[in-house]
């Protein structure tokens, strides 16, 4: 067992504990940090997922990093150039280097009386490690690696043909030519339909209740001609900002005037599949646009895919399997040689660690959210956690940027201890953490962080809001309570120390 102490711990060496990596090492370049990775492989959900057509489901240019241009054609990017991406920013910043392959963090212990993480890791290999560290940057995303929601159906063990989850798919599964049904009809279920149907035999998209599905082009025409007469960072940041503001109006449009947007969303779909599809039936969900996410589909792949009658929509619900395929409530049946459970995923925060402040077992599901930064009553730990109206990269940046600033405000006034402080939980309020009526979320409101009804613990879901509290507001705000511990461990902090020369 070895033990060190380092300024910064990032656990999760995915899109957001690399972009953390990258600022940190920018903006706090005194800082001796390291990443941990339960995985042997960079990349976090690009890398994890082998699903076929895995994509973004938001345009690059917004997932993509502020500091690192995307310069490829597709805007709707699949998940190997979404991969090297990343890859490509972690080995040009030297980032790889500070990465730790094959350890999971099973425990994360705070000391008030230290100022420090003791981090207790489960190796792949076997064996087990400690870190300890000063600051602690979750990064490792919002659901379980280890099991997807997967709801048992009744006859399923009858099924003789193959159940395969996206999460876990199977190397080399061959389904060309194969009847091919897929459960579920959220983002990973229209990125699935389309791209299996080019080569199966047919594939019958199953569904419980519709989901708004909305087409965009593939490729970004204006990002295009912007990069061929432009710098690419500057065609960049003007088509971030482009579709920044593209994503902000439409959902504000969407909450303000849900009647007209619902309308405007199906009848885009109705014009794409005409009379191949009951639009009615399988697109017209009975929720409000941005309720629940919004599908996007590359250049009407979907639509395509149901218009040749290479796939197609059910809506009904599953009354059991059978030998050879579904038996659904209405009396159909589906005939199937694989199905494919694309019923979601398991949400979970901190990478399913446990959490103890000063001998105490912390329930995240009873703290609130800060700034949508950290958690009430944790000292010295940054929780990543993207926009679900908008792209995830957007929040991530911010994040990075936000906890950058509070190093360096700790640094400078000499406190080692920072901790968000709910003091009147009954003035704050509380409310779920995601306002979503998507199942993965509603399944996961008791471990799922709560909001509070007023600043700083309400959740914005609003970009430009954030950009000016998380890059430009104080990071003294009242709220975030700095202190120090006995003199005796602060001592050994470098922080205290140049407080104290001071």
């Amino acid at each position: 067992m070895t033990e060190e102490i380092l300024d910064v711990l990032i656990v999760g060496a995915g899109l957001s504990g690399i972009g953390q990596a990258a600022y940190l090492q920018q903006r706090c370049p005194h800082k001796r940090y390291a990443i941990v990775e339960r995985r042997d492989a960079i990349g976090g959900t690009w890398d994890l997922f082998r699903y076929p057509g895995i994509r973004s489901d938001s345009d690059m240019h917004t997932l993509g990093y502020a500091f690192k241009p995307w310069v490829h054609e597709r805007s709707i990017a699949n998940a190997p150039a979404i991969l090297d991406y990343v890859r490509e920013t972690a080995s040009e910043r030297g980032i790889d280097r500070h990465i730790r392959y094959g350890r999971k963090v099973v425990r994360a212990a705070w000391s008030t009386a230290d100022a420090l993480w003791t981090v207790s890791l489960e190796l792949s290999g076997g064996g087990s490690e400690t870190i300890r560290a000063r600051f602690l940057a979750m990064c490792s995303g919002y659901y379980s690696y280890d099991a997807g929601h997967a709801p048992h159906f009744q006859g399923q063990e009858d099924f003789t043909g193959q159940i395969v989850h996206p999460q876990f798919w199977p190397e080399g599964l061959d389904y060309a030519g194969k009847r091919v049904v897929v459960i579920g009809s959220g983002a990973t279920a229209v990125t699935l339909v389309p791209e299996m149907a080019r080569t199966a035999g047919h594939v019958t998209m199953l569904q419980r209740s519709p989901t708004y599905v909305i087409s965009a082009p593939a490729a970004d025409g204006i990002a295009n001609r912007l990069r061929r007469v432009l710098p690419a960072g500057l065609a960049y940041r003007l088509t971030r900002w482009k579709n920044v503001l593209r994503q902000q109006i439409f959902f504000q449009l969407a909450r303000r005037k849900p009647d007209f947007v619902k309308r405007r969303l199906i009848k885009a779909t109705q014009d794409a599949v005409g009379d191949r599809c009951d639009v009615e039936r399988h697109f017209t969900p009975r929720y409000n646009p941005w309720d629940q996410r919004l599908c996007l589909i590359p250049d009407g792949d979907l639509f395509e895919a149901i218009n040749s009658g290479t796939a197609s929509v059910v809506t009904d619900t599953i009354e059991r399997f059978t030998e050879t395929g579904i038996a659904l409530s209405s009396g159909d049946v589906l005939p199937a040689d694989i199905v494919v459970t694309a019923t979601g995923l398991k949400l979970e925060v901190g990478g399913g660690a446990e959490l103890v402040v000063d001998g105490q077992p912390v329930h995240l599901g009873r703290t609130l959210n800060y700034k949508g930064t950290m958690f009430s009553g944790i000292p010295n730990l940054s929780s990543t956690f993207g926009y679900t109206n908008a792209s995830w990269t957007l929040k991530a940046d911010l994040t990075a940027e936000y906890v950058c600033r509070l190093l360096n405000h700790m640094d400078a006034t000499g406190f080692a201890i920072a901790t968000p402080v709910a003091d009147d939980r009954d003035a704050i309020g509380e409310e779920p953490m995601l306002d979503f009526s998507s199942g993965y979320v509603q399944r996961a409101v008791d471990i799922l962080p709560k909001q509070g009804r007023i600043k700083p613990w309400r959740l914005n879901q609003n970009y430009f809001r954030d950009l000016v509290t998380l890059r430009h507001r104080s990071i003294a705000d009242g709220t975030l309570r700095f202190s120090n511990p006995p003199a005796a461990a602060l001592a050994a902090t470098p922080a205290a120390r140049l407080h104290a020369a001071e």
